[in-house]
């Protein structure tokens, strides 16, 4: 069952599309009279915040120190967890929305919920620049931003992922002497809603052409059928133009058609069953034997 070669990049797209959401976030200087004197693009990265800040406190030897630039920001993926309040049947399927180049649509399991978290870390030196960050995101949390992903574009399946702000925190370390360079950090917390695929199968699948059940009033695997409800298309038009709409255009109709349905109703009160492997129905000599034995138990006389 494993082993079969499949990657959507269904987490490395949500990862991307995450941090799509804040890779265009500007500050402003203002001078005495509120006249923008200089405007700044915030730097975004993936990485760890220690990083940033193990760059922050070290030491370059030499004559010439560089600083890392402030402010900036940077997000990381922090977990993934399953998520049952999303979950749907696990053998339920959905026809894709693009065709391939034969024309059929492929059938798809449905896809699997999982929670991504995301922590997005905003580095600052003056209180005003980080304000003008966390109000410029803050807003479009209500709790949720939903983007739109394409999570498989080979079926043209695309999905709305829901992106939840879970807590915002900040530290303020001013602490030292005048030579200790302050910094300003806002952490917020994230849980983006993603789903993941199985295998796309490649086999063709086509309109479903015929459902048939059997009744049976015994409760028993066993039970022998006592009536068999089957429903096949009903075509609504002449596809091979001969005039009339009988079942030859049945067999014509193909996926994205109007039809209606045929209904049939029959009553059995042999002892078969129908055999999914064999396609047809069978004697069931188990129940036969049960019951002729059952009957000769109780007249010995039957027999002979």
């Amino acid at each position: 069952m494993l082993g079969n070669y499949f990657y959507h990049k269904a987490i490395n797209k949500t990862v991307i599309a995450f941090g799509t959401l804040f890779n265009n976030i500007q500050i402003r200087h203002f001078d005495e009279s509120d006249n923008p004197v200089s405007v700044l693009k915030v730097p975004l990265a993936y990485g760890p915040v220690q990083r940033f800040l193990a760059r922050i406190d070290e030491n370059l030897s030499g004559d010439r120190k560089v600083a890392i630039t402030l402010p900036r920001m940077s997000f990381e993926m922090t977990s993934i967890d399953y998520d049952p309040t999303r979950k749907s049947s696990a053998i339920q399927t959905f026809k894709s929305t693009k065709a391939d180049d034969s024309g059929s649509f492929r059938r798809v399991y449905m896809p699997v919920p999982y929670n991504i978290g995301f922590e997005l870390n905003i580095l600052a030196k003056v209180q005003d620049d980080v304000l003008q960050i966390v109000e410029q995101i803050l807003p479009y949390f209500q709790p949720s931003f939903n983007v739109t992903v394409n999570l498989i574009p080979d079926i043209g399946e695309k999905r709305d992922i829901p992106i939840v702000l879970n807590r915002v925190g900040f530290r303020d370390d001013y602490e030292g002497d005048y030579s200790k360079r302050r910094l300003i950090t806002y952490t917020l917390n994230f849980t983006a809603k993603t789903y993941l695929f199985n295998e796309v199968s490649q086999d063709e699948q086509g309109l479903i052409k015929k459902v048939q059940v059997d009744y049976a009033t015994d409760a028993l695997k066993t039970a022998k059928r006592e009536v068999r409800y089957t429903v096949t298309p009903k075509a609504l038009e002449d596809y091979n133009d001969d005039g009339v709409i009988d079942s030859t255009d049945d067999q014509l109709i193909e996926f994205g058609d109007d039809f209606g349905f045929n209904d049939m109703v029959e009553e059995f009160v042999d002892f078969k069953t129908y055999s999914e492997s064999q396609g047809t129905d069978v004697w069931l000599w188990k129940k036969i034997l049960i019951l002729l034995k059952k009957h000769w138990i109780l007249n010995p006389k039957w027999l002979r």
